[in-house]
This record gives C-alpha cells, sequence and structure tokens, in this order.
C-alpha cells in the first residue's frame, strides 16, 4: 500500500500529491550496448553448454547486433550454421562482412548458406578461392562446409569440380584428408584415386594405411593386407597401424599371424590382451604358453589389467589353481575386480566348490544391485552354473528371480527361453522369445531362436521360415541361422535345399549342433556313410553334445 503512493483527499477538502516514495526516486540509466552485448553473450554460453544450439544461435546473434566485435559476429554466424538456423547465419554473416569484409573465413559460412540454397556455382567460387590457399591449408575450411552439406550428393560433385592435383599442396595429410572425404561423399572412384596418387607420390605408412582401408571398404581384403604389410615396412613401431593390420588378419581367419603382428612391436596391456583373444581363437597352446611366460615375466606391479589377462591366459592353458590365484589378485577397487570375481566363482566351481561359489554369486548380486549390466551377468551366470549341475528348474527360478529385479531384460528372457525348450517347456520358450522381439524387433539372433524353435518343436514351418528369411536378411553369413534356414527346409520335406544351407553353415562353422542336422539330413536322403563322417567330425569338437549324441543314437541303432 504505501509503495502504491495513491493520493488521499484530506480533512479540508483539497486534493494534495501524495509524497515521493523511495523507488521514485531511483533513476534507472539505460543499458549500455556492450552491456547488452555481454548479456546476450552470457546467455549463448549458457545454451551450449546446454545442448541447446537454437537458443544459443538466437542470443549469439543478439549480442552481435549490439558490438562491434567482428570476432563475435563470426562466432554468431558459425553457432547458427551449426543449428542450421539459416536466417540468422544470414544476418550474422551479414553483420561479420560489414566489420570485417576482408576476413578469408566468410568465404566458408557464404559457401554453406549457399549450398543450402542450392546454389552450387555461389559455393564453389568461395570454395575454389579457399583451395587455392598456399600449402593446401584451404581444405581444412572446405571439409566442414562439404560435409555439413544436407544435399551430400551436390556436395560430392561440388568435391569433384574443386580437386585438382595442384591445388592439393605438397602434405601427405592433405590427400588422405580429401581422399577420406570424397569416401565419406560417395565418391568412390574420387577417394581411391586420390589414394593411389598419394601412395605413389609419399610412400608412407599413412598412404598405405589409408589405401588398405580402402580396399577393405570395397571388399578387396587379400588386397588390403598387402597394403597394410608394406606401411608397416615404413613404421614398425606404429601401435594403432600393428593392431588394425592385425584386425584384419583375424577377419580373415589368419588368428596366428594377427598376433605375431602385433608381437612384433612394442608392448602394453592392449596388445598382450588382443594378442591372447586371436590365439584363444586359434587355440594354440605352445603360443598360448609363450604368452603366459611373457606376461609374467614383466616388471612388478602388474596392473590390474595385467593380474586379470594372466587368469584368463592361465584358464585357456588349463592351470586353474593359478588361474584363481591371478584373479584373486586383482584389486577390488579396480574396474576389472567384479570380472575377476565371476571368473573365480566359475573356477571355484569348476573344482568342486559349488557352494563357495554360489555364495561369492550372491555376494555380488548384492553389491551389483544398481548396476543392471552387471547385476544382470550374476543371474546368468548362477542360472548356467545351476544347469551344468543337472538342476534345471532351479535355473529357471533363478532366471525368474534376476526378470523380477530387472524386468524386460532382454538377456535373461533369451536365455530362460533357451533353457525352456530344453526342458520341453516349449510353451514358456515361445513367450519369451516373442517378448525379446517386442523389446528388439531388429534382433536377428531372437528371430532365429524363435523361427528355429518353431520349426523344431511345433508345426508351424511357414511362420517359422518366415522369421529365419527375415533373420538372414540381417545377417547373411551367420553359420547358426544358416544352420535354422537348413533344419526348417528339412521339416518342410525339401532335401536338396536343406543339404545345401546346412553344409554352408558346417563349412562356415563345423560345431557338434550343426553336425548332427547335417548328418540328420544326409542319412534321411540315403548319404549314410557321409552323415556318419560329418558326426564323427562334430563329435572331435564336443563329444557331448546332447542333441549330437540323441540324433546318433536315434538314428543308427
Amino acid at each position: 500500500m504505501i509503495l502504491s503512493a495513491c493520493a488521499v483527499l484530506p480533512a479540508g477538502g483539497r486534493h494534495v500529491r501524495a509524497p515521493e516514495q523511495p523507488l521514485e526516486r531511483i533513476k534507472l540509466p539505460p543499458l549500455a550496448p556492450e552491456d547488452d552485448s555481454l548479456r546476450g553473450l552470457l546467455a549463448g554460453q549458457f545454451a551450449l553448454s546446454t545442448g541447446d544450439v537454437t537458443t544459443a544461435s538466437r542470443e549469439f546473434i543478439a549480442a552481435s547486433r549490439h558490438s562491434d566485435d567482428p570476432g563475435l559476429a563470426a562466432q554468431a554466424t558459425r553457432i547458427a550454421l551449426v543449428g542450421k538456423q539459416w536466417d540468422l547465419a544470414r544476418e550474422g554473416l551479414k553483420r561479420w562482412q560489414s566489420l570485417r569484409s576482408d576476413d578469408p573465413d566468410i568465404r566458408q559460412a557464404r559457401a554453406m548458406l549457399a549450398l543450402h540454397d542450392g546454389q552450387s556455382d555461389a559455393a564453389f567460387a568461395d570454395l575454389s578461392r579457399l583451395a587455392s590457399e598456399p600449402d593446401g591449408k584451404g581444405w581444412n575450411s572446405i571439409a566442414p562446409a562439404l560435409l555439413g552439406a544436407e544435399d551430400h550428393a551436390a556436395a560430392g560433385a561440388l568435391l569433384e569440380r574443386l580437386v585438382k592435383p595442384e591445388l592439393l599442396g605438397d602434405k601427405v595429410q592433405t590427400w588422405i584428408a580429401i581422399s577420406q572425404l570424397a569416401s565419406r561423399l560417395e565418391r568412390p572412384a574420387l577417394a581411391q584415386s586420390l589414394a593411389t596418387q598419394a601412395v605413389a607420390r609419399y610412400k608412407s605408412a599413412d598412404a598405405y594405411a589409408w589405401a588398405a582401408q580402402l580396399k577393405i571398404k570395397n571388399g578387396d581384403k587379400a588386397g588390403a593386407r598387402g597394403l597394410f604389410a608394406d606401411a608397416l615396412k615404413r613404421s614398425p613401431q606404429d601401435r594403432h597401424l600393428r593392431v588394425a593390420y592385425a584386425a584384419l588378419l583375424g577377419d580373415l581367419g589368419d588368428d596366428i599371424e594377427a598376433a605375431r603382428t602385433l608381437a612384433a612391436g612394442p608392448q602394453d596391456d592392449y596388445t598382450l590382451a588382443a594378442r591372447a583373444a586371436y590365439l584363444a581363437r586359434a587355440e594354440d597352446k605352445a603360443l598360448i604358453e609363450g604368452l603366459y611366460r611373457e606376461a609374467k615375466a614383466l616388471p612388478e606391479p602388474r596392473p590390474p589389467a595385467r593380474l586379470q589377462l594372466l587368469g584368463q591366459l592361465g584358464e585357456l592353458l588349463e592351470r586353474k589353481p593359478e588361474a584363481l590365484a591371478w584373479y584373486q589378485k586383482v584389486p577390488a577397487d579396480s574396474e576389472q575386480a567384479f570380472g575377476a570375481q565371476l571368473r573365480t566363482a566359475v573356477l571355484l566351481d569348476d573344482t568342486g566348490k559349488q557352494k563357495d561359489a554360489l555364495s561369492l554369486i550372491h555376494d555380488l548380486q548384492a553389491r551389483a544391485a544398481d548396476d543392471s549390466k552387471q547385476l544382470g551377468d550374476t543371474y546368468l551366470l548362477e542360472a548356467e552354473m545351476l544347469n551344468r549341475h543337472q538342476r534345471g528348474e532351479d535355473a529357471v527360478a533363478v532366471y525368474d528371480r534376476g526378470l523380477q529385479a530387472l524386468p524386460d531384460d532382454t538377456r535373461l528372457l533369451y536365455g530362460r527361453a533357451l533353457l525352456n525348450d530344453d526342458l520341453n517347456h516349449v510353451d514358456a520358450a515361445l513367450v519369451d522369445l516373442r517378448r525379446v522381439l517386442e523389446l528388439k524387433p531388429d534382433d536377428a539372433n531372437a528371430m532365429n531362436a524363435l523361427g528355429y524353435t518353431l520349426a523344431d518343436r511345433t508345426d508351424r514351418q511357414a511362420e517359422a521360415l518366415d522369421l529365419i528369411n527375415k533373420a538372414l536378411a540381417l545377417k547373411p553369413d551367420e553359420p547358426s541361422i544358416l544352420d535354422s534356414m537348413g533344419w526348417v527346409q528339412f521339416r518342410m520335406g525339401n532335401l536338396n535345399a536343406a543339404i545345401e544351407q546346412l553344409r554352408n553353415a558346417f563349412g562356415k562353422q563345423p560345431d557338434a549342433e550343426i553336425a548332427a542336422h547335417l548328418g540328420e539330413v544326409l542319412w534321411t536322403s540315403g548319404q549314410k556313410e557321409e552323415a556318419r563322417k560329418v558326426w564323427e567330425q562334430g563329435r572331435k569338437k564336443d563329444a557331448k553334445n546332447k542333441v549330437l549324441l540323441e540324433t546318433i543314437q536315434r538314428l543308427s541303432s
């Protein structure tokens, strides 16, 4: 009421003006332009920090209106371009040009706006000026301008017009970078041409490595292998190069050579672990033994990652007490601790200490309550452990308990489905697999599992075939899906198609279950001698495989 300062009528009947109040005496001066600019700048920076590029664009442009700083106008324009606030970007560019028309960076912004407006010739005019800068410096501005274009086809065509050998400078990094840009803009011929010229001009490890990666992208893995080998000759100590070459060798199935490639240079815990992975896949115990001795001989103190690796190598060599000792040395506060304790539980169970193993798993479940991934791992391991001891129904109960804690965990649903199928609870298995597909509609493994279960355990072959076809479209070379396709063809009476698919699957992955299926189809088609040979191959892989043993007993008795 006091602050309202309303007029009052005194006893004498005359109107008089109320006395001036404190707030009326405070005269606020108008905000100076530089202060308004600061406010916009601070608001824009805050918006950027929260990821709100739209608000940041608006605030920075507003700040640039009240400032004579060309740097602020440039920053405002760039932020608006990133946020695709085209009208604001045009305003910012106009302000920038009025403050410093000779700034070469203006060309990039102007080209980006021209590309957005579909004015390729205008964009080319500015970008070609950038390309003409000495030592290829202008390409640092050209690349983001083209990559940021909404029309990649137009940007790629513009790059074709811009690229001239005399404008790329004399640095191999520029040639490689522009080849990579061409690849990203889907100009494979230009990318290959630039990579080939870079190799011929500079013969550097980087040039060979990039040319090799292009070969991989184009499906020529053998050609890539030769280029990687040449690259390593020029830079034998390059860790990243060795890792990339090893990955290619592993992809080509030459795991031992992949491990040797990684061994031929300085070692760290990453390369040691990668070598172990390749040798484990190759199942070469002699080389694993050598790696184990090498890792043990490294100076102490041993970091947690190395202790975990030593445990893994001990397991691969079937030295369970040694492996257990290594795992138990992994510090409890390290990121490797959880994995080491899971493996400890496995080893305790393997050495007859099932009660201790389960106790450790339950302890891990209590400690991992806030980490859904780790918690799920503990339930999966407990269920697997119980099932291994012929306690299938108890294992299902573990899955039930896990899904109460982690509703709709697809790993637990999938595991319970496979176990229920194994226990002849087919309807329950189908319910879980359908739920997995509801949660992950593009999960090829779940499609395959549901399709195989329908084919194997029901008469719904048409639905099974549809699911397996969809899974195969997602993973065309996956052996387990090819196996399912062969099996559903067999169940539908298409023996020739079944044999073709199963031979393909067995050639890619000659495991016991695929051997069981291929052998059964061969046996049914009258090729009994070949069936016996296939079964024998499967037995060498896994002599205790339930599906293989049941198939052999059922058909050959």
